[in-house]
């Protein structure tokens, strides 16, 4: 081991543990190619343990008052603000994000959660409707599921687990947390400061190890009350399968175009690009995967961006202070941004800057920021979620055009529109089929106490995360009449 290793363990029933098999992974960072120690390898008896524990502590967690459970949840955010420095170093090590530009955001995005949740917590409300009967009275609650079991990603391994635990547990739910196995080095560091809060035992439980596994376990086992997912469309919907019948909150992929109309504020659309195109490296599901550019403006707007993606855009060693993009998480990744960019460039698309990986470095995960122009409608880097530095340029030729390509796509979780026209802006929010529009802001931009999910009907999920919204997934209502 180097000196960033640590000892991942899991989390069950109050007490670290190791495998039930024994079983270990050795785990790696995408930034330096260093090992970061061995990762338990679950299986399905230790999700089974974990769900028991979970089922066991559910009575006395759910029956605990409201303010209780919120005291807990800000210790929680108060462990995590405390241990800041470390959570964001690793966080930088396991995932690949430039500590500066980004890690420490992400940090203090997942502080916020706790604290968000635990204020939510003591306001949950029912309602007291009206009875056909004068003698009667009504009252309907809001009453906790059970177990809920989380299942995330590696591209916010802090902030996207947060978002589902934080309110779960707010509302009386006991929660087994399962991560992407690629950032689960710095996911047990997380639940090392869930663990430091000192809940009962049983509340919080944390169980690493193969999603085809663990995941599936979690998903499809009795003693699950309801299953949160943010993840792949593919994998979202396997997990659907597998927890028919039971509350769900599934948050899946998107294909979210950022349009420019031909009065669009261009340096302002430039602006919203860098950060919808290269946040997170473009691993996020909110990136302005697709460019929508008004072809009277095409030309100037490529121009702009691909200057400044050559004078912002710094990849590098993601611990320099000045770098402001890191490698991408995994090969899987990498190995897609290759595929979408020769098959657009097959296709007669145009490489403005970037286009390649990047040697020198100590890992072969570092990929240039891409700008493509002439990007055909049909390209994988169109129609596909490339999860990568990729800056996809496809023409169009009015607002209707826009409108009618962001519907041609099985995606729907977010989309922006840059316009002067404010009427014009508020006909595309209307008319396309997205959960989330931006007007004038990019992609990449979302609240964390404001609703956010998938439009129906597309492959983006259902359900809503943010703030107070996950608790109506995560409670059911009871309805109590009695005479008066």
């Amino acid at each position: 081991m180097t000196d960033a290793a640590m000892q991942a363990r899991m989390f069950i029933a109050g007490g670290w543990t190791a495998a039930a098999s024994g079983a270990i992974s050795m785990a790696a960072s995408p930034a330096t190619g260093e090992s970061l120690g061995p990762v338990p390898e679950g299986d399905r008896e230790d999700a089974r343990r974990a769900l028991d524990a979970a089922a066991l502590a559910f009575p006395s967690w759910s029956g605990a008052s409201p303010f209780d459970r919120a005291r807990l949840l800000h210790r929680i955010g108060e462990v995590c603000e405390r241990r800041a420095d470390e959570l964001a170093r690793m966080l930088t090590l396991d995932q690949g994000k430039p500590l500066r530009a980004e890690a420490y955001d992400e940090v203090h995005e997942l502080i916020a959660f706790w604290h968000l949740a635990a204020e939510d917590a003591v306001r949950l409300e029912g309602m007291i409707p009206p009875s056909s009967s004068s003698d009667k009275r009504v009252l309907v609650m809001r009453r906790a599921r059970g177990p809920i079991g989380v299942i995330t990603p590696w591209n916010w391994p802090y902030t996207m687990p947060a978002e589902l635990i934080a309110p779960a547990l707010a509302c009386g739910n006991t929660v087994v947390w399962t991560p992407a196995p690629s950032t689960a080095v710095c996911s047990a560091l997380l639940a090392e400061c869930v663990a430091e809060a000192d809940l009962p035992a049983g509340v919080f439980n944390f169980v690493t190890g193969p999603g085809p596994v663990v995941g599936d376990e979690i998903a499809g086992n009795p003693a699950t009350a309801g299953v949160a997912f943010i993840g792949s469309t593919r994998t979202g919907l396997q997990v659907a399968q597998r927890a028919a019948g039971k509350a769900q909150l599934l948050e899946m992929g998107g294909n979210g175009p950022l349009v420019v109309m031909d009065d669009a504020d261009l340096g302002s659309a430039v602006a919203a690009t860098i950060v919808g195109c290269f946040l997170c490296g473009g691993q996020s599901c909110t990136a302005s995967e697709r460019l929508l550019v008004h072809k009277n403006v095409r030309e100037e707007f490529g121009a702009l961006l691909a200057k400044a993606v050559s004078q912002q855009i710094l990849l590098g060693d993601p611990f320099d202070a000045a770098t402001t993009m890191g490698p991408l998480n995994n090969e899987a990744t990498a190995a897609k941004m290759d595929e979408h960019v020769a098959d657009a460039v097959d296709r007669g698309a145009v490489v403005l800057t970037g286009g390649k990986r990047v040697g020198g470095f100590p890992t072969d995960l570092y990929w240039a920021a891409t700008v493509l122009d002439r990007v055909p409608s049909g390209a994988a880097a169109a129609t596909d979620e490339t999860f990568g530095p990729i800056a996809p340029i496809v023409e169009v030729s009015s607002l209707n055009d826009a409108i009618a390509l962001t519907n041609t796509s099985p995606y729907g979780l977010m989309s922006a529109i840059f316009t002067q026209d404010l009427s014009a802006g508020l006909r595309y929010a209307e008319n396309v089929r997205s959960g989330m529009v931006n007007i004038n802001v990019t992609t990449n931009h979302w609240e964390s106490h404001l609703p956010f999910g998938g439009g129906a009907g597309t492959a983006s999920g259902i359900g809503r995360v943010g703030g107070r919204y996950p608790m109506e997934t995560f409670t059911e209502l009871r309805t109590v009449i009695f005479t008066a």
